[in-house]
Parts: structure tokens; sequence; C-alpha cells
């Protein structure tokens, strides 16, 4: 199976070691995963601004850039809807692609088959289901039997987990006020979860519950979830 990664632009520029995770973590498990360097943005913050017709070039590229692939895998969920929800109705020529975008947890299990990747981390995690990942994608409980199935991690549960953060793109830019609450309401139900970190499948989530967190002093740190399970008693923790 030739597998690609979709790295994702939020990713590329700011937190690069969630695409290297994801490579440490499926070489692990026996598989190699080519980097396009084609790849682009796949428009999702044109198409929710409301710029359309921007975004097409971009939809278009996408599908010429994955299309020898049996399989994208991405470390954001947000960005896998985007495709294989937005994509082909904006252009009809990239609706074989778009089923072979999975989000990583979605690729682990359904695809390889595989609950329990070797990983180690000992550490009280709470797990955040970014809206994209639950309404969109529907990941459901893969997350969650990934995360229960490393080695020493104690999964604790979070108040109101099914509640947005707040970020929401470009909404935590047109709606700041609304946003930040949102995001007090989501950094205050961490707290209560009493984890050392919290955990999702999109960064961009993680970026606005982490600053709330940090504002306050709380300590807890955010990891993305692709970083928990690329981790050995050996690597990163």
């Amino acid at each position: 199976m030739r597998i690609a990664l979709f790295i994702t632009c939020l990713n590329d520029t700011l937190f690069p070691d969630t695409g290297r995770a994801v490579v440490r973590l499926l070489a692990r498990l026996g598989h190699d995963v080519e980097f396009p360097e084609a790849q682009t943005c796949c428009g999702q913050m044109h198409l929710n601004t409301g710029y359309r017709r921007r975004c097409a070039p971009l939809v278009r590229g996408f599908a010429e850039t994955f299309a020898p692939y049996d399989a994208v895998v991405t470390p954001s969920a947000s960005c896998a809807a985007m495709v294989r929800d937005w994509h082909p109705r904006i252009d009809p020529r990239a609706a074989p692609v778009a089923p072979k975008v999975h989000e990583l947890t979605e690729f682990l299990v359904d695809v390889l088959g595989v609950i329990d990747v070797g990983a180690h981390y000992p550490h009280r995690v709470a797990y955040h289901p970014t809206c994209h990942s639950l309404r969109m994608l529907k990941v459901g409980e893969r997350p969650l039997r990934l995360l229960r199935a490393v080695d020493g991690l104690d999964l604790v549960e979070l108040p109101d987990a099914d509640e947005c953060c707040g970020f929401g793109g470009t909404f935590a830019l047109k709606n700041a006020d609304v946003s930040s609450a949102m995001g007090v309401d989501k950094a205050a139900a961490v707290r209560a979860s009493g984890a050392d970190v919290v955990c999702a499948a999109d960064n961009s989530c993680l970026m606005h519950i982490g600053g709330t967190l940090t504002r306050n002093g709380s300590g807890v740190r955010t990891v993305h979830l692709a970083e928990i399970l690329a981790a050995t008693r050996e690597g990163p923790s």
C-alpha cells in the first residue's frame, strides 16, 4: 500500500513534530510514508470564510498531488473532513481521491486494523473530541480505544467533552469574545478532569485550549494524539 502524509498548513508551519510523529508511528508499524512536496492548503480556511471560488484551484491541486496514492493520512480531523465532505462538491475531479483521505485514528483502526500501537506514555490524559472529528468524521470511540491501549497512560474523563473549544478557525478572529469565553469553559473542564495532558486530533483546537491554559497558569500540557501514539519507552514522552 502506497501511503502519503498530508501534513496540513497549521502543522507544517507551527507543529511539525506532529507530522514527524505520524511518520515515526507508521514506520514502527511497518509502513513507509511518502511526503509529496507539491501539497498545499486543502482550502478549508478559504471556504469557511466565504471564498469558495478561491479554494477551487487548491482542491484541484490536492486531487492531482494525491491521486497516485492508495491512502492519504493526516493528523487533522478538520482538514480530513474538508477533503472528504467538500472537495467532491467543489470539483468532481476530486471524487476519486477524497475517500482515500483518512484522519490518523481512522487509518489505524479501520485500514490497518490496529488498536495497540506499542506506545508508552506514563501520564494522566484527557481527550478532547474536536468538532470535526466528532460531528463530521464521526470517529467515535476510535481515539479512546487507541489511548486505552497505551502502556502507562491513565485516561481520565473530560467533563462536557463534546462542547466546542471555541476555536473554529476564523471564527476565533471574527468572534473573539465568544471564542475566548468558550475557551475558558473548555480549559475549566480540562482542569476539572485532573489531567496532566489534554490531547486531540487537531492542533488548531489544542492551540486555542493551550493558550487559555497557559494564561491561567494551569500547568496542563496540550499534546497531539499522534505524538502520544508515537511515544515509546525509548522515545519522546
